[in-house]
């Protein structure tokens, strides 16, 4: 069994990773490290909770990848 707290860690590392490169490409392209800063923040929440919940959903209903013993 995999245990949330896994999921939460996994769900919370890679947002860190994703928020990184989202704030630097949103910094480039508007030319304001403010406004990379703003769209890094509310994306970071709702791409946090997205991920747990695609997470989740594929260890509930997918047995895709998983070979039976």
């Amino acid at each position: 069994m995999v245990s949330y707290k896994r999921h939460i860690a996994k769900t919370i590392s890679w947002r860190i990773i994703g928020t990184i490169d989202t704030v630097i490409i949103s910094g480039l392209i508007t030319g304001s490290w403010g406004a990379g800063l703003a769209i890094g923040g509310v994306e970071i929440i709702s791409k946090m909770v997205l991920y747990f919940l695609h997470e989740r959903a594929w260890y509930k209903f997918s047995k895709f990848g998983i070979k039976e013993k």
